[in-house]
């Protein structure tokens, strides 16, 4: 659970790599010995809505190839992000991520990177339904590829893109073949409990026009984090399992009919988190509810079981048809997120506690913090295409779309000694403050939030000569939003509000968003590119806390972003060295953050506007092959992302800090090696070596009141390893992650009365060795 989680809370709690990151691997080098040819620049992408090489794109695009993943064992968010430059995640537990591209990340409530599933958008626009970290953590097994789009896309992909956008392509039906493919593996994790894992496609041909792919996964990941309280070992671990079904029909060369549904479903039994010294982010030596030692261990306070349980549902209908000069697509798609959660927050409402209770030796109270979250979306697009190879190449679409979201949270004591939830009749003992309090649902919120948008989109490519080439597009949006929000519990009667109290609230807002793309080829190897783009980010209604009054904003505005780039590919004729390159300058405006507000009961916490921030930066990605079968990639990103102007008072943003889990140096390199045996036998070799830089956490100006700085992370490295043998049909491969067994972490939040005490810190896995076995078929 990111802070994000807490969002009503923080309401009213205030007033109390490496990887060849441009390649997709050939998958003949994987199954039918080393590859035969040093270089190919031909990779086919979808980033601009129609089929291109990647080379004829002019943007700033990685593309990790599916059997890329699968050899580096990239299985999930926190896997792959770290496999592409300029892209960075706060994660701490499975299914909660925020996903951020360049910098732009101020920890608000909505997502300010896009994110599809071939033609479907899956993330939420607003962050009604915790858009903001319910980024869809899909797993990659059967994947074709995923491409990163950094910088805003708000032409051809609207809302939320500002940041950037990834996409997952899925491998398609083959007409006419009869493949399949089984796996199954296990790994060991230091300190934790073992792992495995079981996934199989199958590919189907259905006559000669049609043809079934089918896969299906369960993996289930260890856990390594202990709790103290209802002494849990190994208590975060997680199961993640599902599947999808793909029906392709082509009747003729003409017309092409693709169905597609996926399902996801993700089990954890508790958060990843640790608690840590908040100056030194280690395991904390005695655990500061019990008194308990902790032995060195990673463990967290935790006295009610807890989980979080995230469920996918996408069904798309894409159809294409050739006219001819013209092409038409037609993409629809359903989807559904479900998230429910329990989460104990005992300590970080201790200080509430105390308050009534008269300290931490007295507290008779834990807090659960039990939510659901959702969200219902469907999306129509329309586009109608020129054929390529012509002077004047356009592309023209409508779109719309329409979501239901809910968000229902809520703050429930129960009794520590036993585990069990308060009865509503009963009224606590009396504690040293006072008379006993009937205490029950101290806090609960239900918020329902639709959204619908209707845009129209378009862009040109003129082919100036052969070699220079001017890209333009547009796109004009208009969303309204409509919100209804019940608020109950004590906490009305404190702040004089009436229980249950509804809120309604609404908004529209109309945005034009465009780009302007020249490329121009040096040579056929080499190409440059600059581009100038704008993206934005919804308002909407305002989440108004009881008690807020009248000058509480019922609602906040849209940020935009305008982007500033130029770039290069090039390789040598021979494929022996590649070059990609880009430099960013990105300037956003009006961005939105969680602002303090002034109110008769107190500052109180809402969604809001601060100025503007800044992101600039390099990347730089190379591949060299010396030999046949043997890969060197580096990539290396530098990145200054920070606020121009100080935040509203309250925030702990001021001028110049950097904007959150924007860590000024990330890169790596890695090497693989793949050589025949005999036959159609081959083995390989390779490693990673990955590094992350310094990060600032989330603004918290409680906790810089408290230390006199912000809560950062420190930079670490992760070294993995890899080895296999294929024989024929059937392969075995083993693994080592975080070999050095590095504690980095992804993110660490203050949040709670207590900020002096511990901090919440989510690692990255300890050292663990794996095996995996498959087989074709």
């Amino acid at each position: 659970m990111t802070i994000d989680t807490y969002r009503i809370a923080a309401c009213v709690l205030v007033a109390a790599t490496a990887s060849t990151p441009v390649m997709a691997q050939d998958p003949a080098a994987t199954r039918d010995g080393p590859r035969d040819v040093l270089r190919d620049r031909t990779i086919i992408v979808t980033a601009q809505k129609r089929s291109q090489t990647l080379d004829d794109i002019p943007q700033s695009i990685s593309v990790v190839g599916g059997d890329t993943l699968e050899v580096q064992q990239a299985n999930s968010l926190v896997d792959y992000t770290a496999l592409v430059p300029g892209l960075t995640l706060e994660q701490s537990d499975p299914g909660n991520s925020r996903i951020v591209l360049r910098g732009i990340n101020t920890g608000g409530a909505s997502p300010t990177a896009a994110v599809y599933v071939d033609e479907t958008p899956f993330s939420p626009s607003t962050g009604q339904s915790n858009g903001a970290v319910m980024s869809g953590d899909f797993d990659t097994f059967d994947i074709e590829r995923i491409e990163i789009l950094r910088g805003p896309q708000g032409t051809l992909y609207g809302a939320n893109s500002l940041g950037g956008l990834i996409k997952f392509v899925t491998v398609a039906p083959k007409l006419g073949e009869f493949e399949g493919r089984v796996r199954a593996g296990a790994e060991f994790t230091k300190g934790g409990e073992m792992g495995w894992n079981a996934n199989g496609v199958i590919n189907l041909p259905l006559g000669d026009i049609a043809a079934l792919r089918a896969s299906g996964y369960y993996r289930k990941t260890g856990g390594f984090i202990d709790t103290v309280g209802i002494d849990r070992e190994d208590a975060n671990d997680h199961d993640s399992y599902g599947g999808r079904a793909s029906l392709l029909i082509e009747p003729d060369d003409a017309v092409s009919v693709r169905l597609t549904a996926i399902v996801q479903n993700i089990r954890a039994n508790s958060r990843g988190t640790f608690d840590a010294d908040p100056v030194t982010l280690e395991p904390l030596a005695i655990d500061p509810n019990t008194g308990a030692s902790t032995g060195g261990r990673l463990t967290r306070s935790e006295f009610y079981p807890e989980k979080n349980n995230v469920d996918y549902r996408l069904y798309n209908a894409t159809i294409d048809w050739d006219l001819g000069p013209v092409s038409l697509t037609s993409a629809t798609s359903y989807s559904t997120l479900d998230q429910a959660e329990v989460y104990d927050v005992t300590y970080q409402l201790a200080g509430l506690a105390d308050s009534i209770y008269g300290g931490p030796d007295t507290d008779p109270l834990g807090f659960t913090f039990p939510g659901m979250a959702g969200q219902e979306k469907f999306t129509q697009e329309l586009r109608l295409q020129s054929a390529p190879g012509n002077r004047f190449e356009w592309l023209i679409g409508a779109y719309y779309t329409w979501e239901d979201g809910s968000l229902d949270q809520a703050y429930l004591p129960f009794d520590i000694g036993t585990g069990k939830a308060i009865d509503p009749s009963m009224t606590l003992p009396a504690g040293p403050n006072g008379e006993g309090v009937l205490f029950t649902d101290f806090l609960k919120a239900d918020v329902g939030a639709k959204y619908d948008e209707y845009a129209g989109f378009g862009s040109v490519t003129f082919h100036v000569t052969p070699r220079f080439d001017i890209t333009a597009g547009g796109r004009y949006s208009h969303n309204k939003q409509t919100s209804r929000i019940v608020f109950d519990g004590v906490y009305q009667f404190l702040v004089g509000e009436p229980a249950p109290d509804v809120q309604n609230g609404a908004s529209n807002e109309d945005v034009f968003t465009w780009s302007v793309s020249p490329r121009f080829d040096l040579s056929d190897d080499a190409m440059v590119y600059a581009r100038v783009a704008k993206g934005y980010r919804p308002g909407g209604p305002n989440v108004v806390p009881p008690g807020a009054g009248p000058n509480f904003p019922r609602q906040f505005d849209s940020d935009t972003l305008i982007s500033y780039e130029a770039g290069m590919r090039a390789s040598t004729p021979d494929g022996l060295l590649s070059i990609d390159a880009s430099a960013y300058y990105l300037d956003w405006s009006d961005i939105q953050v969680l602002v303090v507000y002034e109110t008769a009961v107190g500052p109180i916490g809402g969604d809001g506007n601060g100025d503007s921030a800044t992101s600039k930066g390099v990347e730089l990605s190379a591949t060299l092959r010396p030999l046949r079968g043997f890969d060197v990639a580096l990539n290396l990103a530098y990145n200054d992302a920070k606020l121009d102007e100080d935040l509203p008072a309250g925030n702990g943003g001021y001028a110049g800090d950097r904007l959150p889990y924007a860590p000024e140096w990330t890169g790596g390199v890695s090497a693989d090696y793949e050589w025949t045996l005999t036959g159609d036998s081959t083995a390989f070799v390779g490693g990673t070596l990955q590094f992350t830089g310094e990060q600032a956490t989330a603004f918290d100006d409680a906790y810089q009141t408290t230390f006199g700085e912000r809560l950062t992370l420190d930079s670490y490295a992760r070294i993995d390893l890899r080895a296999g043998v294929r024989l024929d049909r059937f392969d075995i491969s083993l693994y080592a992650k975080n070999l050095a067994d590095s504690r980095g972490l992804t993110s660490a939040s203050s949040f709670g009365s207590r900020p002096g005490t511990a901090v919440l810190a989510a690692p990255i896995r300890p050292r663990t060795f794996g095996i995996n076995v498959g087989a074709d078929f």
